[in-house]
């Protein structure tokens, strides 16, 4: 079963993210910030990283960079999770390491389409 990391500091959208990729046949870990997701990564990488914009104790762009560099780290999925469509915020993620970017709110058909897009389900 393939495993997914959500990291979002908002247990709600941790879970209902957790609850849609579970539904899409995921194995699910939760991290409420950076640091927590990094010790994660370390120990087991995922294939594929939902990650928020706005975490405590590690900047984004840091922890995208930092996992990028990991074993494994260059095969994982990240899609960062954006509340707002700012070309330059997304920009920086996606030259930082993001493969895609979701907009929020999302539901369980926009993710589904953005793991198809990405090849991890189909």
């Amino acid at each position: 079963m393939k495993q997914a990391l959500i990291v979002d500091d908002s247990a709600v959208i941790r879970k209902v993210a957790s609850r849609i990729l579970e539904l899409l046949h995921f194995e699910t870990a939760e991290a409420d910030d950076g640091a927590k997701a990094l010790e994660y990564c370390a120990h087991s990488m995922p294939d594929v990283i939902l990650l928020d914009w706005s975490m405590p104790r590690t900047d984004t762009l840091d922890f995208l960079r930092t996992v990028r560099r990991l074993p494994s780290g260059s095969q994982t999925k990240i899609i960062f999770c954006a509340t707002e469509n700012d070309p330059v915020v997304i920009g920086r993620a996606l030259r930082a390491g993001a493969d895609d970017v979701l907009l929020k709110p999302y539901d369980h058909c926009g993710l589904q389409e953005k793991f198809e897009d990405n090849g991890l389900i189909w």
